[in-house]
């Protein structure tokens, strides 16, 4: 649980919308009934004036009020605790740690403890190991002399071990990643959505931007050492499947892509990726899904860094009270993008 309470309004919004995102952040307690529930407790819902915000079990309890035997809200920090604890624990290995004994060390079983981690971070923990170490290795990649040099101060045993998965980790090769894209082609097009224009370009390996209101001569600007080229027909149909992830948000969320960024940034884009259609998070907890709960701002900055609107949902991230924030391509785009997908925003 977090001591710092959303608003009265952002609390009760979340809790008529039963709102899963907001599960750990505060507590419901009935007066009328003196039990306190997590936000999406499926039990019926009572009047406003009835209802109390707190920040944790351990103050609603203080107040007079006990757990819901229904959808057991203590229950929820004491997972949280050990998702935590498990990627504390994945972060400080230097060699993978197993499922197994991952659970065992946080007290869980290990198939409902991957369930439950895969529900807080949106990945299980081996694929939550294997993008940490892809982040560390794109950030050695920028500092280290050699890329052989990269491979072991990211924490790989061995080269061979981070060549069999490179490719669909950094979308590129390693020597193009130190060159910044160097020498690589660029296909283009400009479909038409409802919500205006759509620049949509990829490279051999998937989509490298797709962006409203911009041309060919921002992506030029974008891609200066890159061959930016018309695309031809594996391009159009890679748009079309764009235009539909615009028209009906959630369809087509795999399409593949060819993206760069600081591993802090690539490790907020998985997140934004890992939120489900009709589903918000807060930048505080794309912060802490990212690793790094203190870099709220820097979460923000990410979401609007994001190279690849719509597949990298950052239209799904608000402020803490549950406000829309930004949006690199306007709040009239995002609220849309939003209501397609059935989000109720705050009033």
């Amino acid at each position: 649980m977090t001591d710092v309470l959303p608003s009265e309004d952002a609390c009760w919004a979340a809790f008529e919308a039963r709102d899963r995102a907001q599960d750990g952040r505060f507590l419901v307690a009935v007066i009328t009934t003196r039990i306190y529930c997590k936000p999406s407790c499926p039990a019926r819902r009572p009047r406003r004036a009835h209802v109390r915000f707190y920040a944790d079990g351990a103050a609603a309890a203080a107040a007079g009020f006990r757990p819901c035997l229904r959808c057991r809200p203590d229950e929820v920090a004491r997972d949280a605790a050990a998702v935590a604890r498990a990627a504390a624990l994945i972060a400080a290995a230097e060699e993978p740690i197993g499922l197994e004994a991952l659970a065992a060390a946080v007290g869980y079983a290990p198939h409902h403890f991957n369930r439950l981690f895969k529900r807080a971070t949106g990945v299980t923990p081996a694929a939550y190991a294997r993008g940490l170490r892809a982040r560390r290795m794109a950030a050695a990649l920028e500092e280290e002399a050699s890329v052989t040099q990269a491979i072991y101060a990211a924490g790989y045993g061995a080269p061979s071990r981070f060549y069999e998965q490179a490719d669909a980790r950094l979308g590129m090769t390693p020597s193009a990643w130190r060159a910044g894209g160097a020498g690589v082609t660029i296909g283009w097009t400009i479909a038409a959505t409802s919500l205006g224009p759509l620049l949509i370009a990829a490279t051999e390996k998937g989509l490298c931007r797709v962006a409203f209101d911009e041309d060919e001569a921002a992506l030029a600007r974008r891609f200066p050492a890159a061959e930016v080229v018309p695309g031809g027909d594996p391009l159009a149909t890679l748009a079309g499947q764009v235009v539909d992830a615009v028209e009906r948000p959630g369809r087509h969320a795999n399409l593949p892509l060819d993206v760069q960024g600081t591993a802090f940034q690539e490790a907020v884009w998985q997140a934004l990726r890992a939120i489900p259609p009709g589903e918000t998070r807060s930048y505080a907890q794309l912060a802490a899904m990212a690793g790094a709960p203190a870099a709220v701002r820097a979460a923000g900055t990410a979401c609007g860094a994001n190279p690849v609107a719509i597949l990298v949902p950052c239209h799904r991230a608000q402020r803490g009270d549950g406000s829309m924030g930004g949006y690199a391509y306007g709040l009239d785009r995002k609220r849309v993008l939003r209501a397609r997908e059935g989000v109720r925003e705050r009033k």
